[in-house]
């Protein structure tokens, strides 16, 4: 969707400087974090040598441009993540506090080899590629329509992939010029534009530019007139942004794209150009594969950014869709299918393609503790590291609306990479903690017993899902927030709480002052609402 345009007072703040501890490799307590938990009779010392991320989340005392070797992973917006070599690289929609990167190109790329710690490169596209203009002014000749000799343009989620011994970026370009002055008659609206990159090297941060793709183009169900400024009715079929792209299990290759206008459509793409092979008809643009309720009558169907994987172990492809508006509410739902086409159906068995309300609900605006939470999570980019074998889940967040201190804070967007695991029914979940490399140990069942805060997340439009705290006790019970039982099966390494498989994971306690290692959980309840949880003492 658009990013609003921005122009902040970025006022200095000081910055809180984290370090390491000592303390045992299980949780530790808040208020005494050198001490270990006992789980065993005179356990030998543990010293800790893991120092992890010290990087404030209130990134504003640094966020403006000359900073931007500060960044890490500030100022990060629909990211989309790729590996080259040692490198992960990243890309992203032209957004930034205070629009800091305004001016300085579009693309924007960083890179890092840890996911922690991360390099900003540049952008990675100096200006808007003349086919562009000259692609939309001969549509508005065809439409009768005057041409726009100065369009502006917007730079919206780019999706690099690599394709043999290429790199290919399918990228988003939105012609911004909605009414010519008051008369909606002379209305364009958001005319959006897919084209596609290559390059052989990310390294160089050298592209050559392949032009068009896909475009949203009318199907003539309705004019391209608007009402008036609050009518969103479109008059294409499928909205010409939030490109994913894939190479199936065949070998056949399809970009997945669309946004809210009649949902997620899938196009089968020639291998050899990265291109549909004609666009002469409707038909031409594609197949639907989601939708969010009537999708017969209605344009407006609040779901976007679009994920396309397929997980070899499970033989699924997975379909991650952003749900609501993206300053508050965004949150991830996900569907699958045992074809690219679909029906795509969600954890309920419900017709995702067909409209009806996907399920599993991944992420959610979430606060654990008194800390101010996150919210705005969604638009990812799911990867697997092959030398790992570890899958990944990257994404934008914001702060919340009126933190106290921080000017315009829901303008302040973190990039969040977080560990993805696979539930024993095949459906992911997303650790509850960002990740920071924290090395993996044995955990047994003692090391979990103590006191948790734990979240299980219902979906409430804009509002923060705020965690309880509950206490794992040592015959099986679960006290306080949420009581039940509970026990850990070692072999499938999670933890089930009142039968709710959580799988469990070694992390990293952000919200702590100071941070500290800490264990999570993160699973599902049978009808697709997430389970998050970490370990505080």
């Amino acid at each position: 969707m658009k990013i609003p345009q921005i122009k902040l007072e970025i006022k200095p703040y000081a910055f809180l400087i984290l370090t390491g501890l000592t303390l045992c490799i299980f949780a530790c307590s808040k208020d005494d974090a050198a001490t270990s938990v006992p789980v065993e009779e005179n356990p030998p010392p543990v010293t800790e040598t893991f120092p992890g991320p010290t990087y404030a989340d209130n990134y504003t005392p640094m966020g403006a441009w000359e900073n931007r070797a500060q960044w890490n992973l500030a100022n990060v917006h629909d990211p989309s993540v790729v590996k080259s070599g040692n490198y992960f690289y990243m890309y992203q929609t032209d957004a930034s506090y205070g629009n800091a990167t305004e001016g300085h190109g579009h693309f924007h790329c960083r890179r890092s080899t840890d996911l922690v710690n991360w390099e900003y490169i540049g952008s990675s596209m100096d200006e808007a590629p003349t086919w562009v203009k000259d692609t939309m002014n001969s549509k508005r000749t065809q439409m009768g329509l005057p041409p726009i000799d100065n369009p502006s343009f917007a730079f919206w989620a780019p999706c690099v992939r690599k394709v043999g011994n290429v790199y290919r970026m399918y990228y988003s370009i939105v012609v911004n010029n909605l009414i010519v002055g008051n008369d909606f008659n002379a209305s364009w609206g958001e005319r959006p534009y897919i084209g596609l990159r290559e390059t052989t090297d990310l390294a160089s941060n050298q592209w050559t530019d392949k032009g068009m793709v896909v475009c949203s183009e009318p199907d003539g169900v309705f004019d391209y007139i608007r009402g008036g400024s609050n009518d969103w009715n479109s008059y294409y079929k499928f909205n010409g942004i939030d490109p994913s792209y894939i190479v199936t299990d065949n070998g056949e290759h399809y970009l997945i794209y669309g946004s809210w206008m009649t949902g997620i459509a899938s196009l089968q793409l020639n291998p050899e150009t990265g291109k549909p092979d004609q666009l002469n008809t409707i038909a031409d643009y594609g197949t639907r594969i989601a939708g969010r309720g009537n999708i017969s009558t209605s344009r407006w169907q609040a779901l976007e950014g679009s994920e396309i994987i397929y997980n070899p172990d499970t033989q699924y492809y997975y379909l991650f869709m952003a749900y609501d508006e993206l300053s508050v509410a965004y949150n991830t739902r996900v569907a699958r299918s045992t074809n690219i086409n679909g029906p795509f159906l969600g954890i309920d068995g419900q017709n995702v393609s067909a409209g009806a309300e996907c399920w599993p609900m991944l992420t959610h605006p979430y606060a654990f503790g008194t800390h101010t939470g996150w919210v705005g999570i969604s638009h990812c980019s799911v990867f697997k590291d092959d030398a790992t074998n570890k899958w990944y889940f990257a994404s934008q967040a914001r702060l919340p609306e009126n933190v106290p201190g921080i000017n315009v804070s829901n303008a302040v967007m973190m990039g969040h990479v977080r560990e993805m695991q696979w539930n024993s029914d095949g459906w992911p979940v997303v650790s509850p903690e960002r990740y920071a490399a924290v090395p993996q140990t044995d955990v047994i069942e003692a090391g979990l017993v103590g006191t948790w805060q734990i979240i299980t997340m219902n979906y409430q439009y804009k509002q923060i899902q705020r965690s309880v705290n509950v206490t794992l006790a040592s015959d099986g019970a679960v006290i306080g927030g949420m009581t039940g039982t509970w026990h850990y099966d070692s072999t499938k390494r999670a933890i089930y709480l009142n039968n709710i498989e959580c799988k469990i994971s070694n992390g990293w306690d952000w919200e702590a002052s100071p941070r500290r290692r800490t264990i999570t959980l993160s699973g599902l309840t049978a009808d697709g609402k997430p389970v998050w949880g970490k370990k505080v003492n």
